[in-house]
């Protein structure tokens, strides 16, 4: 009788334990771990999400006139539909995954009337530069066309943060190379609009090694 006990109490056992471990394993499985902003986005409900973010800034141009780095008046309101290159699977595979660099700095409007518009809480990405994002870069951001949709494996190379409500942001574990860092900035009545348009600002940026470069994302609105 004592031997059946035993053998009860250990099968018994056994078996809460495998069945924590399938409990433990199932959660694993189904709560999947993003890391923190500045990583690399490689899950596929979070590239699904991330995806319907970056569309404001990299799928789509602004509807704003605005003053561009080289202070430029670009008027962003061309229909035209200019399909992207092919997404060159050589270029990003060439790219490094992993750095100790770091990108800082704050993101604002400056007004006509001399003002800045903090962007406060917005999400912020570097976009490593290729011929990819290039085109991106020159027809969309600068051109003002609206681009057909963005290769959903671009988000798998992306570094994403958010400004705190200084409009302050910060890029840790970055890769040596160049990226166009973009964010946009809400702007309402301060720049001049009736209502609240989305700003978009994007500039071209390198890093090296472990240093840390400070940059001002900033605009000008007339």
């Amino acid at each position: 009788m004592r031997i059946y006990t035993k053998a009860s109490l250990f099968i018994g056992a056994l078996l809460i334990f495998n069945g924590c471990n399938v409990y433990r394993q199932k959660l694993v499985m189904e709560v999947p771990y993003n890391g923190n902003d500045s990583t690399l986005v490689s899950d596929e409900n979070e590239n699904s999400n991330l995806g319907d973010v970056v569309n404001e800034t990299i799928n789509e141009s602004s509807e704003q006139t605005f003053t561009n780095e080289n202070e430029t008046n670009i008027s962003t309101k061309n229909t035209t539909v200019v399909q992207r290159v092919a997404f060159p699977v050589s270029e990003y595979n060439s790219l490094a995954t992993t750095g100790s660099a770091a990108v800082t700095g704050s993101i604002y409007i400056k007004s006509a009337s001399g003002s800045r518009v903090i962007g406060k809480n917005t999400r912020l990405y570097l976009n490593p530069v290729t011929s990819y994002s290039t085109q991106w870069y020159l027809k969309s951001y600068l051109g003002g066309a609206k681009m057909s949709k963005v290769d959903s494996r671009l988000f798998n190379y992306l570094k994403f943060t958010t400004s705190n409500s200084s409009g302050n942001f910060e890029f840790l574990n970055i890769p040596s190379g160049s990226y166009y860092l973009i964010g946009v900035v809400k702007c309402g009545t301060a720049c001049g609009y009736s209502s609240v348009k989305n700003i978009r600002i994007a500039k071209k940026i390198s890093i090296f090694g472990s240093d840390t470069k400070m940059v001002d994302l900033t605009k000008s609105v007339k």
